[in-house]
């Protein structure tokens, strides 16, 4: 089994990277497994201060049932993955069944900040970009996605996104393997993280699906 940790700021790209990847490997092969879906329940927390809740600090993940998941899945188990919302900022009572694959993707923005996590990792990936690029796609998402204003997502931004990334994001990037600079636009580095793939695998390229490499 190979296990693939992808990290990087908010809004580096590194959705982008991970479909990248999934353009080379057999989609069957592949379990992806986010971050996100493990934030921690904030059910218990009034309404009105759910909005302060700071998404960009290593305290607001529950890495311990992450780990856990990662492990069964390692060991040929199937999981139950969490579904986050951040609009309530609470877990749903559904899940999403994930099954054992031969590639597992782990994909966040703390997700080096973990030291377990880092060393269950087979290759360590960090998306770079630089930070007026990784904010205007903040602002993008935030106002689409996750129902704020451009006032609160700027806010959000100076006040914790910026800071928690010169603080926590920014420091994993000594522990990756492969650096992505500029996201999935990087056809460079996306060429020599899948040769990466590919030795670790120990397959060669026809064994892979078709990809413009």
């Amino acid at each position: 089994m190979l296990i693939i940790g992808i990290c990087g700021g908010t809004g580096s790209g590194k959705t982008t990277v991970v479909n990248k990847i999934l353009e080379i490997l057999p989609k069957d092969q592949v379990a992806i497994l986010s971050q996100d879906a493990y934030y921690k329940d904030n059910g218990h927390i009034p309404l009105e201060q759910r909005k302060y809740i700071n998404f960009d600090h290593p305290d607001s993940i529950e890495f311990e049932l992450l780990l856990k998941d990662v492990e069964k899945l390692k060991r040929g188990e199937n999981i139950e993955m969490p579904i986050y919302s951040y609009i309530t900022c609470t877990r749903a009572k559904e899940t999403i069944p994930i099954q054992s694959k031969g590639v597992i993707i782990l994909e966040g923005i703390l997700l080096f900040t973990d030291k377990d996590l880092r060393d269950v990792c087979n290759v360590k990936i960090f998306v770079d970009a630089p930070s007026d690029e990784r904010l205007l796609r903040v602002i993008k998402r935030d106002i689409i996605e996750r129902g704020r204003s451009i006032e609160q997502t700027l806010d959000r931004y100076t006040d914790t996104v910026k800071p928690m990334h010169e603080q926590f994001i920014e420091p994993t990037k000594k522990y990756a393997d492969i650096i992505v600079p500029l996201g999935g636009e990087n056809q460079v580095a996306i060429n020599i993280l899948a040769a990466t793939i590919r030795h670790k695998l120990g397959l060669e390229k026809d064994d892979f699906v078709s990809a413009p490499f």
